[in-house]
């Protein structure tokens, strides 16, 4: 049984009260589950909870829907980010200001079942898959997620931990005391860990 109830992040290293705890990864790359474990940390999450739960993700979405007009500048919103988890894609890292501190969880999960994932999303709503196939998506999103990598690592307002998906649900143990480290903070890893929930991991290839 996971034991270490509560690790205090990084010994005498100082906790970052004003850094922005941004959780991305590509689309259907276990950013909501780890939403979840933050706010069972418990670290605050910055939700409008206007995306509500659906079969795809039952337990909910942990969005809001301003990130998504980062890139028109909307950035007003993110003062009341400060010391809090927010959801942001990808695609949308490279619009956050640099006026402010970030420290980013970067989720992956193995491209096929991201895939997968995203089409069964598709299908849940009725929306046509388009004409691009696996493989083609595949290479697309493996570029994007080199450029977005190299970008992260010239940022100096930017501490990224990259999290595997697939690892976190087979053997969460290392990947919670990597987390605690990095976010240099007090977090309850054994509620992290219980909040972690295998029969949501439908896409297994």
């Amino acid at each position: 049984m996971w034991r270490l109830a509560s690790l205090f992040a990084s010994v005498g290293k100082p906790h970052e009260p004003n850094a922005i705890i941004v959780v991305s990864g590509l689309p259907r790359s276990g950013t909501s589950m780890m939403m979840k474990m933050l706010a069972a940390a418990p670290i605050d999450v910055f939700t409008d909870n206007l995306r509500v739960a659906d079969e795809d993700n039952p337990d909910g979405y942990f969005e809001s829907e301003r990130v998504k007009n980062l890139k028109h500048g909307d950035f007003e919103w993110l003062p009341q980010a400060k010391g809090k988890a927010v959801k942001v894609i990808s695609a949308l890292l490279e619009f956050l200001p640099t006026q402010f501190n970030y420290q980013v969880i970067f989720m992956q999960r193995k491209m096929s079942e991201i895939l997968a994932s995203q089409r069964r999303m598709l299908a849940h709503r009725g929306t046509a898959e388009g004409s691009v196939d696996d493989k083609t998506m595949a290479e697309v999103y493996e570029k994007h997620l080199d450029t977005v990598r190299r970008w992260l690592s010239r940022q100096p307002n930017f501490r990224v931990l990259e999290v595997d998906y697939n690892r976190l649900l087979a053997d969460p143990t290392k990947d919670l005391g990597r987390l605690s480290q990095f976010l240099r903070r007090r977090v309850d890893v054994e509620k992290m860990h219980a909040v972690i929930d295998t029969n949501l991991y439908r896409q297994r290839l």
